[in-house]
């Protein structure tokens, strides 16, 4: 096993931690590329990396690629193997290496969406659970997956006013009971959302289609009749954004404002608490690394159809349809995956 120098230190994970455990420590990343067939990492890989990458490697980390044609096309042009973290399925359908994260940025969205309302961040100066004689926040979430779920569990723990909204009649039947009716929950069509956001002191877009970008639930225009001070967070930022005016922001500049509207639209939210996230995301992650380096990339893909669908890019192609439908790529899986 091959470590970057200091990798682990956001998370308090030493290179004596990781030499303990067998590891050999290398100075930077140009080292591991040169040495490693299998590249882990958790977010996309930057340009400078993506250079690095060649027919040899195997990469296995987030790549959100349907949100990043740039990012797309460099990986094509390496010939590298890349299996995306968060197509990874499981025998429900589900999509267990991005629930850990889906669950972390929920439950943060709610944490800095109360920050993003004080008045000294520009918000609306409330205080999201009120107090008696005083109501609390709207508060409303858009997508009762993963990460909507969690934001909701935690809003509802600080007393706000919640509303969940979903296309899925089932999943808003789980929610209602779970929380035993202290949510309220909706199902999503435009004219309802849009006449809740025009109401909402905080919302969260928390929308996922595995592998596509986000759909765009909230326009501009609707920003000029909402709140002053109202909040935006988008957890969907990394694929897209689910709010027309929503664009990459990061942890040391994390708020923007339109028509008095705060958007928090921090891609990587999970990376402000990085032991949390690291030791969450290496719990799922860590059996289907071991597959891949004791069975070899391709043994282990043909094995496992469901970390077959994380592959989003082999011999030069998008191998993900929903991937390459969006970014207007050409689709085609390898002939030694469909022959299996």
């Amino acid at each position: 096993m091959l470590v970057e120098t200091d990798a682990g230190v956001g998370s308090n994970a030493s290179n004596a931690n990781y030499e303990q455990v067998g590891a050999k420590i290398l100075p930077n990343a140009p080292a591991v590329f040169e040495n490693a067939e299998l590249i882990v990492k958790v977010k996309e890989p930057q340009p400078v990396e993506c250079e690095m990458l060649n027919a040899s490697h195997t990469l296995f980390t987030y790549l959100h690629l349907a949100a990043d044609k740039p990012q797309a096309e460099a990986l094509m042009e390496s010939g590298a193997t890349c299996i995306a973290y968060e197509t990874v399925t499981d025998r429900h359908g589900k999509l267990p290496l991005l629930q850990p994260m889906s669950q972390v940025a929920g439950r943060m969205s709610i944490t800095v969406g109360a920050w993003a309302l004080q008045r000294t961040r520009r918000g609306r100066g409330l205080l999201i659970g009120g107090v008696p004689g005083v109501p609390p926040a709207k508060v409303i979430i858009l997508g009762g997956g993963v990460a909507g779920g969690h934001a909701a569990e935690m809003a509802v723990g600080v007393r706000a006013d919640v509303t969940v909204f979903d296309r899925s009649m089932p999943r808003l039947e789980e929610l209602d009971i779970q929380f035993s009716g202290a949510v309220h929950t909706a199902f999503s069509t435009p004219a309802a959302v849009e006449a809740a956001v025009l109401e909402a002191d905080l919302i969260i877009g928390a929308v996922l289609i595995p592998g596509a970008s986000a759909p765009k639930l909230i326009t501009r225009d609707m920003l000029k009749h909402m709140k002053r001070g109202a909040v935006l967070v988008d957890i969907a930022i990394d694929q897209g954004g689910c709010f027309e005016t929503s664009r990459p922001t990061t942890h040391d500049d994390p708020i923007y404002e339109i028509d008095g509207v705060l958007h928090y639209c921090v891609a990587n939210m999970p990376g402000a608490v990085p032991r949390t996230s690291t030791y969450a995301l290496n719990n799922v992650t860590l059996p289907f690394t071991l597959a891949i380096a004791n069975k070899g990339t391709r043994q282990a893909l043909i094995d496992d159809p469901h970390l077959a669908e994380g592959l989003n890019v082999a011999e030069g192609a998008v191998s993900h349809e929903a991937v390459a439908r969006d970014l207007n790529l050409p689709f085609a899986k390898p002939a030694w995956l469909t022959a299996s």
